[in-house]
């Protein structure tokens, strides 16, 4: 059922600036022809702005992989994929894979092999380090020192099988500063172009393996201070033979793009951020690679090959976490925590996209957005939920009208791990195991509700006919 009031949009155009509410449902069921033609018209604008990409040998959009954070279009939806709807923990469940130590980072696909990360805790201590349990009390959540040593993994897992095929440690350290309680230290998702694989343990180091598990190189860029001492986790991205590395920080905020053959910098830029944990993405459009980053302080957009900044736009709140996502000719941003915005910028824009008199921001939200997990793109549909909390909103990334909003997912109490679509399905994953799969329409529609005995906080993969979920113990696929 719905709940409270509608969440606001807002319009802009150079015409309308008084961000009147719009809240009519801007897909009729009278318009299955008018959807189809728009459908098709959306697909072909959407392969100039991003498939495009494969003429700079951007190989990772191959729709049967998941290479990064938000699978292979950056948005959350796999576009070949048919998983199941329903499981258990007796049914459908094809392999379980018990994970040493403790991660978050989403696994990724590529072929017959899953890539995850781990941090496991030693008996080793450093000495010179007080003990945690001796430590003062630190900040609201009481966050400590650790004197431990951990072990940075990297787990192959055969797809088929579930059984592993290696597994590296990336380094062994004591962890310069402490975690949020829901945090880990292996929260970034690594990624990969095919040929080798990326892995970010951020203050610990980036790494460069062979999809066989043999090494690279590694870079370390400093460590940093995060708000809070809630730890590190964005997400890397690689497009052709550049590796993108976001650190926003207390100390010292930067964006790096390195040689992903050599790990050497190609250019590198301070940020004007606070902490913040969004994963960027790249985009083609005009014959311009745009680097499009999310932050507090302004979403920008970068000439991927020399760093210099194309657009940018202010609005976001603080603790900026979810990805941007591309629709047509439009990014859309969004974060929610201490207030709610979510905003769709022109990718033609030049400058301020806010200055007076600029077109640059098409629609804006005030309610209803996410402060973890990033929202789903899906059937010209833009899926999120509020804060952590597992109340859903639904709009069309066109326009920002509501399609649905305030619906209560069954079954989830709270979530980090972000939606996911395809098959004309939406999975959302709650921290207690539960996962909603509704149907993608224009009404709230749930087909199951289904339950793992596991805390899962990464984002679920969908490629072929195989789900993949996981969870603080275990590894799981899912599959009929």
């Amino acid at each position: 059922m719905a709940l409270g009031r509608t969440a606001r949009s807002r319009l802009m155009t150079p015409e309308n600036r008084s961000f009147e509410p719009l809240t009519t449902n801007p897909i009729t069921r009278n318009s299955k022809s008018k959807m189809k033609t728009q459908q098709i018209f959306t697909f072909l604008v959407c392969l100039s702005s991003v498939a495009a990409a494969a003429n700079d040998d951007f190989t990772t959009q191959t729709p049967m992989n998941w290479h990064q954070f938000r699978g292979p279009q950056a948005n959350g939806t796999a576009p070949q994929a048919k998983p199941p709807t329903e499981w258990s923990e007796t049914k459908n469940v094809k392999w379980k894979f018990d994970i040493p130590g403790v991660g978050s980072s989403t696994p990724i696909v590529w072929k017959d092999r899953i890539y995850i990360t781990s941090a496991i805790k030693t008996d080793r201590i450093d000495e010179s380090i007080t003990p945690p349990e001796k430590q003062p009390r630190n900040g609201f959540f009481n966050i400590k020192y650790p004197n431990a040593f951990h072990k940075f993994e990297i787990i192959c897992v055969d797809r088929q099988t579930g059984k592993k095929i290696w597994q590296k440690t990336a380094c062994e350290a004591v962890p310069h500063e402490g975690r949020h309680p829901d945090n880990n230290f292996a929260s970034a998702t690594p990624t990969t172009d095919g040929k080798n694989l990326y892995v970010s343990f951020g203050s610990q180091g980036f790494y460069c393996y062979t999809l066989d598990g043999e090494f690279q190189w590694k870079r370390e860029l400093g460590k940093v201070k995060t708000r809070n001492n809630f730890g590190e986790g964005a997400s890397l991205t690689i497009a052709g033979n550049k590796l993108i590395i976001v650190r926003d920080n207390e100390t010292k905020s930067t964006i790096t793009v390195v040689n992903s053959q050599t790990g050497k910098t190609i250019w590198e830029k301070q940020r004007d951020e606070p902490s913040c944990w969004a994963t960027p993405i790249v985009v083609r459009h005009n014959g311009v690679n745009q680097l499009i980053t999310n932050g507090h302080t302004q979403v920008r957009s970068y000439v991927l090959e020399t760093g210099e900044v194309i657009w940018f736009a202010s609005g976001q709140v603080m603790n900026v976490t979810p990805s941007p996502v591309l629709f047509e000719k439009h990014v859309i941003c969004m974060s929610g925590y201490r207030g709610n915005v979510a905003f769709s910028v022109d990718i033609e824009s030049k400058g301020d996209a806010r200055k007076e008199g600029s077109a640059g921001i098409k629609w804006e939200l005030d309610e209803g957005t996410p402060y973890i997990p990033s929202p789903a793109l899906y059937d010209n549909r833009l899926y999120f939920t509020k804060s952590n909390q597992n109340i859903l909103t639904c709009v069309d990334p066109k326009t920002g009208k509501i399609i649905f909003d305030r619906q209560r997912l069954t079954g989830i109490r709270s979530m980090y791990s972000s939606p996911t679509a395809a098959d004309g399905k939406i999975y959302f994953v709650g921290r207690d195991g539960t996962t909603v799969v509704l149907a993608a329409t224009n009404e709230y529609k749930e087909l199951a509700v289904n339950k793992l005995d596991d805390r899962i906080d990464a984002s679920p993969v969908l490629v072929g006919n195989e789900l993949f979920l996981r969870g603080r113990e275990s590894l799981y696929c899912i599959g009929e």
